[in-house]
């Protein structure tokens, strides 16, 4: 049903733009309070060790040092987590990762801790280092966590079907393993606290570069030993996140804290680059092996699963993580037959959490990588074997869940993605003519090969060197929590006398233009601008727990709440005009343009601020809370069966890039991202997030990457951790199909992390078209293009403009 919106769906520029552009808005290293002290970390060079002894004695009469917070000042936990409460604030006993931190010192000048911090004495005793984790479930793999009894740290199933008749049944059996690396966040803003103490029993205030708010006070709050009530938290505006700024933001306000009371002086962190890189958590890295099983028409019989999810060093959100990888692991086909187990493993390894597509990304380059690979095999386009096997209106998921309940629109995104990219005639194009150049690829290079190790090419026509390619790949991702925990938000909206409004969700602005979406959303509902509403700082003291940001949950649980704050006043407000009026209960307004009118009564109406005013008049509540709850899911954890969540989206990617076969470049010419977010909210917002995904997704596929030797990290820095650039893209295309969900403002879903997670594997799709070689790694190995050759001198840089 076509609905008539005044603002939502159209192209609203952000409420915080011009503070942002201007440099007026403040980020958590600009706030600063006179006597503040800093803190800086004390590290050890080791990524397994058990402690002995640490020893101040070299600082103690330093006229640099305030004190020295360590594990025996926390008067509280000593140790926290998401699930498992296995991470210390400061290590006493262990060393798990290079990242961990056995101290802080404190003082008035950052830069004199930076020199002092390498006097402090830790004697340790070093332990067997793990970092592969297929080893980790050995029987001598060194235990991480010896109280945990295993390295194991969660194991997920799903089980439907009968696995060994669904291969019976197959006329083809595939079978790849595939991987996927660590991966950095790379915001631009590192870390940054500070804690101030209140006067007398307030308790303490805590400022900083903060995703979820809430889970900061609940850790400060049992780091310090004190009830929530006592911990104030405020959110400075976020220079990034994309979910890396959760566990080591929470760490870091539990370390200032203890810091700020043990001094009585307000306490600042703020982390280098290399700090940041050092000690904050990481995509996790994957290990994928998928046996499939098919007929010749290309339907889809079984599908046997199994994943290795690197955890690291601690717990985080790794089950969580996995969990939405065992749920969407078969991806959005209907396949009769399964068995999928995921298993995250501890190692010394940095430890791995959330971050954007949260446990998507890593099954989806598998999945859309072998759903190619059968395509291949059978003779037929991609497309079309995704067609034959793709979820319809009544497909039963791998966890059981017939999917009745909203607009299943996989296959109108792959429609559209495939026609508006003229996709079908150029793979088979593309297909042809890499079959057709592979040889003079191999006869150029075996003439001279001292050529290719030169970087030479004039053995070879433009045609052979330069190859297009177009690949495509789609995804259904589950919206918001899910089964994962409790899914509600609330929402204080309070009106003025002058028809303004302050606005406030109980989730948190990270950078993705919230605030903008939540204005809308309050602004349709009451017939006024967006910019009549003023929105409040983030504060835990000031809305009620709403969970965290995460789970592209935000325009579609937060938006619900504001809805319902802004339909409650607007009862309020109808019902002051009945009265004014003396109109029936079934009379209707219409809020549009700062007006209310009585519906088919044009003599009726009133400016919106006269109705506010009126309304206070007559003693009218103006301020209202609005809350969005989930409708409710179970899940079966031995089985791994159930709705798991209420509602899904739907994506499509199609990529086109050209590759230099000999170089081994990859130019990314052009992204189509067709996506299915039910209704969009703000045009502007939902476009900048495909821009953002998709260039994200480019960087995950083609050049991002964390290696790690004995533990420790190799790239602390963006001169060797590459991300993209703006230049590094061709043109991206958003295109969204939107429906009629029963959920969410308005039918509103999900768009911020589908946009990234189906990039990589469409890229990487998309040059399999176009050198014929299949690639098992991200990012893009491609001396794997030259590899029977082995001539290619190979590159950190694998992708590039």
């Amino acid at each position: 049903m076509k609905r008539d919106f005044s603002i939502v769906g159209k192209p609203v520029v952000r409420l915080d733009g011009l503070e942002k552009v201007t440099g007026q808005a403040k980020f958590a290293d600009d706030y600063n309070v006179q006597g503040q002290l800093f803190g800086v970390m004390v590290r050890v060079p080791v990524a397994h060790a058990r402690i002995r002894s640490i020893d101040f004695s070299s600082l103690e009469n330093d006229p640099s040092i305030v004190t020295i917070c360590h594990a025996k000042d926390v008067p509280g936990a000593r140790k926290v987590g998401a699930i498992k409460q296995d991470q210390p604030i400061f290590c006493d006993d262990k060393i798990v990762t290079p990242g961990d931190v056995v101290a802080m010192l404190v003082g008035p000048s950052e830069e004199a801790l930076h020199k002092l911090r390498d006097k402090v004495k830790v004697d340790y005793e070093p332990l067997p280092v793990l970092t592969d984790p297929l080893k980790a479930l050995e029987p001598d793999a060194p235990l991480i966590h010896p109280d945990q009894k295993s390295n194991l740290i969660v194991h997920h199933r799903v089980r439907k079907g009968n696995i060994e008749k669904g291969f019976e049944k197959s006329d083809h059996v595939l079978e790849q393993t595939y991987t996927t690396p660590f991966i950095e966040h790379a915001y631009i803003e590192p870390e940054a606290v500070i804690a101030i103490p209140r006067e007398g029993n307030k308790g303490i205030h805590i400022i900083g570069s903060i995703q979820n708010l809430y889970t900061t006070r609940k850790v400060v709050a049992a780091v310090l030993g004190w009830p929530l009530a006592k911990v104030r938290v405020q959110q400075a505006e976020l220079g990034g996140s994309f979910g890396g700024k959760d566990d080591i933001m929470n760490i870091l306000a539990a370390r200032a804290a203890v810091a700020a009371l043990k001094t009585r002086k307000p306490v600042k962190i703020r982390y280098t680059r290399e700090d940041s890189i050092l000690e904050s958590y990481k995509r996790h890295a994957y290990y994928m092996r998928y046996k499939v099983g098919f007929t010749k028409q290309g339907k889809i019989k079984a599908m046997k699963i199994d994943i290795v999810a690197d955890g690291g060093a601690y717990a985080s959100m790794t089950p969580f993580v996995t969990w939405r990888s065992v749920v969407q692991a078969t991806g959005p086909y209907e396949v009769e037959n399964v068995q999928t187990d995921v298993r995250g493993v501890y190692t010394n390894n940095p430890y791995a959490g959330a971050m954007r597509g949260f446990g998507s990304p890593q099954p989806i380059f598998a999945q859309e990588s072998i759903m190619d690979e059968i395509a291949i095999q059978l003779g037929k386009r991609p497309d079309e074997i995704r067609e034959i096997n793709g979820f319809k209106a009544g497909s039963v998921t791998a966890t059981g869940h017939q999917l009745l309940d909203h607009d299943v629109n996989l296959l109108t995104v792959l429609k559209t993605a495939v026609e508006k990219s003229d996709f079908s005639r150029k793979w088979q194009k593309y297909q042809q003519q890499s079959k057709r150049l592979a040889p003079m690829v191999s006869a150029g290079i075996a003439a001279n090969p001292q050529n290719l190790v030169l970087g030479k090419s004039d053995l070879l026509e433009p045609e052979a060197q330069l190859r297009k390619g177009i690949g495509l790949a789609v995804s259904f991702r589950g919206c918001s929590l899910g089964a994962e925990g409790i899914d509600a938000v609330a929402a204080y909206l309070l009106l003025q006398q002058d028809g303004s409004a302050l606005l406030l969700s109980g989730l948190a602005e990270n950078g993705q233009g919230m605030r903008t979406t939540y204005a809308i959303v309050a602004a349709e509902v009451l017939g006024i601008d967006p910019q009549d509403i003023f929105y409040l700082d983030q504060d835990t003291h000031h809305v009620g727990d709403s969970g965290p940001t995460v789970a592209s949950r935000a325009t579609l649980m937060g938006g619900g709440a504001t809805k319902a704050a802004a339909e409650i006043l607007r009862r309020r407000l109808e019902d002051a005009l009945r009265k004014k009026w003396n109109l029936t209960k079934d009379t209707e307004f219409i809020f549009k343009d700062r007006i209310v009118r009585v519906k088919d009564d044009p003599d009726r109406a009133m400016p919106f601020s006269e109705v506010c005013n009126l309304a206070y008049s007559q003693g009218v509540n103006l301020s209202a809370i609005g809350w969005y709850a989930g409708p409710d899911v179970h899940w079966d954890e031995e089985f791994g069966q159930g709705p798991a969540y209420f509602t899904y989206v739907y994506g499509c990617h199609v990529a086109e890039v050209t590759v230099n076969m000999i170089t081994g470049e990859v130019y990314v010419d052009r992204v189509i991202a067709v996506h299915d977010p039910g209704t969009v909210i703000n045009l502007l917002g939902a476009q900048g997030q495909v821009y953002g995904g998709v260039t994200q997704g480019a960087g995950y596929g083609l050049w991002e990457e964390i290696s790690v030797d004995e533990g420790f990290i190799r790239e602390l820095n963006f001169d060797q951790y590459l991300i993209p650039t703006s230049k590094d893209i061709g043109s991206i295309e958003p295109i969204f199909v939107q429906g009629n969900d029963p959920h969410g403002a308005w039918g509103a879903k999900s768009l911020g992390e589908p946009t990234l997670e189906l990039t990589a594997a469409a890229i990487a799709n998309a040059v399999r078209n176009a050198t014929g070689k299949r690639f098992f790694h991200l990012p893009l190995n491609l001396e794997e293009i030259l590899l029977e050759h082995k001539l290619y001198p190979g590159s950190k840089k694998r992708g590039s403009v």
